[in-house]
């Protein structure tokens, strides 16, 4: 018997931050059938919260160092403010959402990361998802909207890698669905030239991910959104894509991810 298509969505980056190609990439993502799920960050929109609120902002290559200060402010902008917005505009577009973090319902448990070398704090990678509790909502018509924020089992809130939420959704959910996962953010896909928008690779396989690794064409902040492509595929998720606000209408320019 053919598994049910479920499609989990990822959004980030300046599409966040502008509304009017949130509102966009919002309404293609209401005509989605469902199942479906969705999953945002918004780094940049806490990082100026936390200007105005005096704390500073500390990264180590391009990753946030979370101490108490920023784990609340993440969770006022992840978890609050992006969070209830996204969910918000998706009633009114009819499509009945649910905003959540890792913590509700234990949909998202994560230990929290040790590194020899550097202390992130407040920061979490995935253990388990909690597919029963998410497939109660499924089997309603209900979806999911998942801040990039996850829970402990002691309690303790983390912030979390949103790529690293949405291809572990999509991983554990492989098992009873077709799991299709989407990156969705402010480029058409990976460019061959970072300044040329038009320059998509249309279909990226792993030897050629590897050369232009080799060769530096990969920008550093697009390599640990392509570990996650290529760590799904692995692990049994039918289809990757990355593209921007477009990526969910049909003929819009991408990059498909393949093995």
């Amino acid at each position: 018997m053919k598994k049910q298509i479920l499609k989990i969505v990822k959004i980030g980056g300046k599409l966040i931050e502008n509304e009017e190609s949130l509102s966009a990439f919002l309404h293609s993502f209401s005509q989605l059938e469902v199942p479906k799920i969705l999953v945002h960050g918004g780094g940049k929109m806490a990082t100026e919260l936390s200007d105005k609120l005096g704390f500073k902002t500390n990264m180590v290559d391009g990753r946030r160092i979370t101490d108490a200060d920023a784990m609340d402010v993440i969770t006022m902008v992840y978890a609050g403010l992006i969070n209830k917005k996204i969910v918000a505009e998706l009633q009114g577009l009819k499509s009945n959402a649910v905003g959540l973090c890792g913590a509700d319902g234990k949909s998202i448990i994560s230990k929290r990361r040790i590194n020899k070398e550097i202390d992130f704090g407040f920061v979490g990678d995935v253990e388990v998802i909690n597919t029963t509790f998410i497939s109660s909502l499924l089997e309603n018509d209900i979806i999911p909207v998942f801040s990039a924020i996850s829970c402990s089992n002691e309690g303790e809130l983390y912030n979390t890698n949103a790529d690293s939420v949405a291809a572990e959704i999509a991983i554990a959910f492989s098992e009873n669905y077709q799991t299709e996962l989407f990156f969705c953010f402010e480029k058409n896909g990976v460019l061959k030239d970072p300044f040329d928008d038009n320059s998509v690779i249309e279909v990226l396989d792993t030897k050629t991910y590897q050369n232009l690794l080799k060769e530096k064409l990969i920008s550093e902040g697009m390599i640990p959104k392509l570990h996650n492509c290529f760590y799904a595929l692995e692990h049994a998720v039918s289809e990757v894509s990355l593209g921007g606000p477009n990526l969910l209408k049909k003929g819009a320019k991408h990059t498909k991810i393949i093995k």
